[in-house]
């Protein structure tokens, strides 16, 4: 039984009917704080991310390598991920919140003060360890967003919750591809290059850090009493109860799980993909046009987080995870191939706008991802639902962007585009074949119907 605050909760009856669950169930103010800080630790991390990708013409001149080494920069994220999910879910398990935000937090400022020393062309090898400490950071960041909604936010905000947690780290993507083309311009001069290079990651690095201390001050593990019925029912649970092995075995015995598994990599990575050769495809067909490569980026992202927020709200109020993700699905894999027969008109404004409606969709996707699979593997922890599906997208981003990176070198934007195009069909017909198994919603609905049942039960024996 899980009583709500001021209300009543029967005594425990002798056929134990009743007695499972006695937490009241009530909202922190501080949740708020904690999801707005996650979420600005992640923008930060992922600005780092992208921050080569969207100059990379600038870096290959500046260190003298070529084009595939920069982009590396950007897969080195997806790499390191694959390897260190599990050991990091199992930490996020075991030791809760509060560990993993110090740590997310802590690697990311460390990664921005390393690559403050590769300020010289022949440093080329700093800055790839400084990314890669920024990579280790991620590990520690993208299982969290439904991780923090779940424990800290109610049934009502729990798809809102993880909306805004995912809108950091797309807004941190955005302001990667609007930032570095403004602060380092594509001048000759090696030395005023460096010196435009410094002040980029000098900001990065004191941003970093002042977001760690905030995290240290103020992130706590959860909040005083559970937010949700359901969040009641995981925190009674005895801690034997749980095997994290058996956990992940679960997981990847529910088919409807598995599809959704390969279907968020499958768009994800096509977006992954698409954000690290976006400078290649338009400087491409608009010489010199960096700026505003990075301002098409930017206008993917800031679309794809208005995409995301509807969708957080649209969910919070209907539940209809299965129709939203499929049409989404369906939209994204539209805006793809209209984006595709657009890029080479020879009108930027015309790829700002299909590149708008095409972020619009497939960004958005992101948090409608997590939150489905959130209800598909309740009880399970979502540290580790999220956590596979991330696996699933760095595995098929590393693919996708070596894969479109040659197809465009030998046959040009458009097939590696297509490219594209033909995983995300794949993806729409196999997310028509998720069955919605709400498990989270129906535990919500049992336990609000067993609470009706004892307060009416109490009332009988009043009588």
């Amino acid at each position: 039984m899980v009583r709500q605050e001021g209300g009543g909760a029967p005594e425990p009856r002798g056929d134990g009917r009743g007695a499972e669950v006695a937490a009241e169930v009530r909202v922190s103010r501080r949740r708020w704080v904690v999801v707005l800080l996650f979420s600005g630790y992640s923008l930060c991390n992922a600005f780092q991310w992208i921050e080569y990708g969207s100059i990379n013409n600038v870096f290959v001149r500046f260190y003298g390598v070529s084009a595939f080494a920069i982009d590396w920069l950007s897969m080195s994220y997806m790499l390191v991920y694959i390897p260190l999910l599990f050991p990091v879910a199992w930490l996020l398990d075991k030791k809760g919140l509060r560990l993993i935000a110090l740590l997310g937090s802590a690697l990311n400022a460390l990664g921005a003060w390393v690559k403050l020393g590769s300020l010289q062309p022949q440093l080329f090898p700093v800055t790839v360890l400084g990314q890669v400490v920024c990579s280790l950071a991620q590990v520690f960041i993208l299982g969290m967003p439904s991780r923090i909604a779940s424990v800290w936010f109610s049934s009502r905000e729990v798809s809102t919750a993880c909306s805004i947690a995912v809108f950091g780290n797309q807004l941190g993507i955005a302001l990667g591809f609007l930032i570095p083309p403004v602060l380092v311009p594509n001048v000759e001069d090696v030395e005023k290059l460096a010196y435009h290079i410094s002040i980029m990651f000098f900001m990065t690095a004191g941003v970093a850090t002042a977001l760690f201390i905030l995290v240290v001050i103020v992130f706590k593990e959860k909040p005083p009493y559970p937010p949700s019925r359901a969040q009641a029912l995981v925190q009674s649970r005895p801690t034997e109860e749980y095997s994290y092995m058996q956990s992940i075995l679960r997981l990847l015995r529910n088919a409807n799980f598995v599809l959704l598994m390969v279907t968020y990599g499958l768009n994800t990575g096509c977006f992954y993909s698409l954000s690290t050769l976006l400078n290649r495809m338009v400087i491409h067909h608009y010489p010199e046009e960096e700026v505003n490569a990075g301002r098409i980026g930017l206008t993917i992202v800031l679309s794809g987080m208005a995409g995301a927020l509807i969708s957080g709200f649209w969910l919070d109020r209907t539940k209809t995870y299965k129709q939203t993700t499929l049409v989404v699905y369906i939209m994204s894999l539209v805006g793809m191939i209209v984006y595709t027969f657009t890029l080479d008109l020879g009108h930027l404004w015309v790829v700002f706008v299909t590149a708008g409606v095409l972020g619009f969709f497939m960004t958005g996707y992101l948090p409608l991802g997590f939150e489905f699979a959130a209800e598909l593997t309740y009880p399970e922890s979502e540290g580790t639902s999220s956590g596979l599906l991330n696996v699933s997208a760095q595995i098929f981003g590393i693919a996708f962007t070596i894969s479109q990176g040659q197809i465009i070198d030998h046959f040009g934007t458009k097939a590696g585009n297509l490219f594209l195009c033909s995983f995300l069909f794949l993806g729409s017909i196999m997310t028509a074949f998720i069955r919605a198994d709400l498990r989270r919603q129906q535990a919500n609905v049992e336990n609000e119907h067993t609470r009706l049942q004892g307060n009416n039960q109490i009332t009988a024996y009043g009588l």
